[in-house]
């Protein structure tokens, strides 16, 4: 599944923005106190040119000149400097928690959201894509609460202010020209803003993907070793960051060309503005006082204009991320919870499978009319040539997808109809390909039972045959495993994975193929714990090995999706059928596979 930056008319930024309003409600008072803070703060900014109008006037005035005034004056100019800064920094202290909160709770949703999404989604998904648009996503909430209520607002409140005071005490060309010139300005930014925003999304696009493929190969860092491919992988990196680096030039032009012209606009608004105060004061209708005032006020009022082109940007581009995240919120998850679903009794932990058919793709049946059962406390095994449907049974019964036809039961319960936690609480697997976290072993087998005391997890490792191999490393229990558990063998993954759902304690219990990458000696070694684990509870093997199932109470022999043959070992031979064939097969190749090396005459 490829992840782009969804184009404009796909985007629903209103919605979205609407989307918002529950992670800030939750601080909805100290929401309405920045925003106090944010008023009181412009209402001393804007008095500040007032105070300094009356300074020059009185310093102009040679009858007016007497020391309490312009020190008076000076006091309260410095002290409504001093309460607009502090009104801003309350304001900022006020809305961190806001800001960060959104943050974090945006996090746990999406993170949450998606471990509720199928097997399926997971499957098809680009890890270093959903990692990027997360990171952006997560950080683009931060964005506009940060831009609307440090930025946006406040440049409305100063422009409302200064129109205000120009409308009360100046001609009425001073309102227009200042009206007429932000108008422009905001109307040139955003032509030109938008004009350019498909430059950014494709940066976003190629960003994505550079990531994805750059995280894929790190992740697959044997395979590219095994087949050389270093410099395929680079340069498939490099092109991607190539088209890249072309969007970001094209960006940066662009948006050189914005600030040329946003800086010509207020020139001319400037201009106009003191050209006619100027005249103002040459023809006697204003102080030199009312010249500084609209001076200031103007430069006070552009000041943050010159940062409209940024903000937009950014709040454009914010919006376009938060796109994305709401947009896997949106992803509907595939396996979920009927109402009122009760917890999985297990009094009799039977499995049953009736007429159970499944495809992941219509127009391949992976299972066809599947019926089958395995009674509480024994062990079932199911064997047959790889695409068989062996896997795919541990996966319907885990619920990581439902069944397209018929039902699977646990004690006489549709798994269908109990929660999805208390199922998979009830089960615990050792899977065939078994992926460890990057942390030590400790962690990784405690992940079972997170409560479990430390005596609880070494009795699990003596059981899984792994204690010993543990405390010859240097750090013991503290190793840790690398990314998926690379520093170790397949066979010692495999047993931190078996000690793993031997803490857990499960009752019932699944080995799919979980012996498969153990040698004979640690296979006979896992195999005795794993009889003494499985005693008394109810247990579905699937095997490669037909020799690591011949104990096995039943027999299933899969094949294009169906059970073609059941029974015990003995009944299955005496059929002399597909099981008897892959018997004789595997015992033939691990016949040959124990003969000894011939040994080479003297002189040869």
């Amino acid at each position: 599944m490829r992840h782009t930056t969804p184009p404009e008319q796909d985007r629903h930024d209103f919605s979205n923005l609407k989307r918002m309003l529950p992670y800030i409600w939750q601080y909805r008072g100290r929401v309405m106190l920045a925003l106090l803070s944010l008023v009181l703060s412009k209402l001393a900014l804007v008095g500040v040119p007032l105070v300094l109008k009356e300074i020059v006037d009185t310093l102009d005035n040679p009858e007016g000149r007497m020391l309490v005034l312009p020190v008076t004056l000076l006091l309260a100019y410095g002290v409504l400097r001093l309460f607009s800064s502090l009104f801003n920094e309350l304001r900022d202290a006020l809305f961190a928690k806001v800001r960060y909160h959104a943050m974090r709770r945006l996090s746990n949703q999406v993170l949450s959201h998606l471990y509720r999404l199928s097997l399926r989604f997971h499957l098809e998904r680009n890890t270093g894509g959903i990692s990027r648009d997360l990171e952006r996503g997560t950080q683009s909430i931060s964005s506009i609460l940060n831009y609307m209520v440090f930025n946006i607002i406040p440049t409305a409140a100063e422009f409302i202010l200064v129109a205000f005071i120009l409308l009360r005490g100046y001609e009425l060309k001073f309102t227009l020209v200042t009206f007429a010139t932000v108008f422009i300005y905001i109307g040139f930014t955003l032509a030109v803003t938008n004009w350019r925003m498909h430059f950014r999304h494709t940066m976003n696009r190629l960003d994505s993907e550079a990531n994805t493929q750059a995280i894929d190969g790190l992740i697959n860092y044997e395979t590219v070793r095994y087949f050389n491919n270093e410099a395929y992988e680079l340069a498939r990196y490099d092109r991607t960051l190539g088209e890249w680096e072309h969007a970001a030039v094209k960006s940066q032009s662009s948006m050189s060309l914005l600030n040329f012209g946003q800086g010509a606009i207020i020139a001319v608004g400037v201009t106009l503005i003191m050209t006619y105060a100027t005249q103002g004061v040459v023809d006697g209708r204003m102080s030199l006082g009312d010249l500084v005032l609209v001076n200031t006020l103007m430069l006070q009022l552009f000041m943050p204009l010159n940062f409209l082109g940024i903000v937009y940007r950014a709040v454009r581009y914010a919006l376009a991320d938060m796109d994305r995240i709401f947009q896997l919120l949106d992803q509907g998850e595939e396996i979920t919870d009927i109402p009122n679903a009760t917890e999985i009794n297990l009094g009799h932990s039977d499995i049953r499978f009736e007429h159970v058919s499944f495809h992941y793709n219509p127009d391949r049946q992976i299972l066809r009319d599947v019926s089958f059962t395995v009674p509480e406390g024994r062990k079932v095994a199911v064997v047959g040539p790889s695409g068989a449907g062996k896997s795919t049974l541990v996966r319907l019964l885990f619920r990581f997808y439902d069944v397209d036809e018929g039902s699977i039961l646990i004690n006489g319960q549709d798994i269908r109809t109990v929660s999805q936690d208390s199922l998979r609480r009830a089960i615990g697997i050792v899977p065939q390909d078994t992926v460890l976290f990057n942390d030590t072993i400790y962690h990784n087998i405690a992940y079972a039972d997170t409560d479990a005391t430390k005596e609880e997890i070494i009795r699990a490792a003596q059981l899984a045959n792994i204690h010993e191999f543990i405390e010859s490393l240097p750090k013991g229990y503290e190793t840790v495993v690398g990314e998926r558990g690379l520093k170790l063998s397949g066979g010692e993954k495999q047993r931190v994975a078996i000690a793993r759902v031997i803490l857990k304690n499960p009752d019932i219990l699944i080995f799919d193929e979980a012996t498969s990458s153990l040698d004979s000696h640690s296979e006979r070694q896992i195999l005795d714990a794993l009889s003494e684990v499985a005693r008394k509870r109810t247990t579905l093997v699937i095997a490669h090995r037909l020799s690591t199932i011949v104990d096995a109470d039943s027999i299933l022999v899969m094949e294009g999706g169906r059970i073609r043959e059941r029974g015990n070992h003995q009944e299955l031979i005496a059929q002399d059928g597909l099981y008897a064939r892959l018997w004789s097969l595997q015992q033939q190749k691990e016949a040959e596979e124990s003969e000894p090396e011939p040994v080479p005459e003297p002189g040869h």
